[in-house]
């Protein structure tokens, strides 16, 4: 029996920032971001609650029927849209944790090595409530919109933030893209890439 997985709203909102607060609250790159662990329990929700409204804005929230995975995804253009002038790193940190410029810098690096010259869906983030890891709901999630990949002939991108999750990436037809992503002092991300598959 398939997962059943609908297009998340506005009204949906709180439930995807509790999954991301709750799914990446162990995460090696959240725990890099906000060391502490107690200010991380009292943090951490504001920084995936910014992930959630720049995707609701700008791209697209599945979330399966049952609310338990949700994955964030971005369409994004051949051509580099032109600067507006806003340093939305900058902007990151201020509205999220103004004196965290871990904040600041997690933007940057991931916006330096996001690849660019070609239309792709990007993975941004995908959670799965703690207590239903395992289930294969992440995988049915990314596997929705690689199937649209495929027929549209799109590639896909994401950054693995453990060895473990780009294994399970390596899965679903992604692969190592050659070039880490390093946190200063911190953990390493992969970033991967899909060919869509024929």
């Amino acid at each position: 029996m398939g997962v059943a997985i609908r297009v998340a709203g506005q009204g949906d909102r709180e439930l995807v920032v509790r999954l991301l607060d709750e799914a990446f609250q162990d995460d090696p790159v959240s725990g890099w971001v906000f060391p502490d662990a107690e200010y991380r329990r009292t943090t951490h929700h504001r920084l995936m609650a910014a992930f959630a409204d720049a995707v609701f804005a700008d791209g697209r929230i599945d979330l399966t029927e049952d609310g338990a995975a949700c994955a964030l995804w971005l369409s994004v253009p051949g051509e580099a849209h032109p600067a507006d002038g806003t340093d939305e790193a900058v902007e990151l940190r201020e509205s999220v944790d103004p004196d965290n410029t871990r904040v600041e810098t997690i933007a940057r690096l991931m916006a330096e090595s996001h690849p660019a010259g070609r239309a792709h869906e990007y993975l941004w983030m995908i959670a799965v409530a703690p207590g239903r890891q395992g289930e294969g709901l992440g995988a049915a999630l990314v596997r929705h919109v690689l199937d649209r990949c495929d027929r549209e002939s799109l590639p896909a991108y994401l950054e693995a933030s453990s060895e473990r999750s780009a294994t399970l990436y390596e899965r679903l037809g992604f692969t190592f893209t050659d070039r880490t992503l390093d946190l200063p002092d911190g953990p390493r991300m992969y970033p991967m890439w899909r060919e869509p598959r024929p």
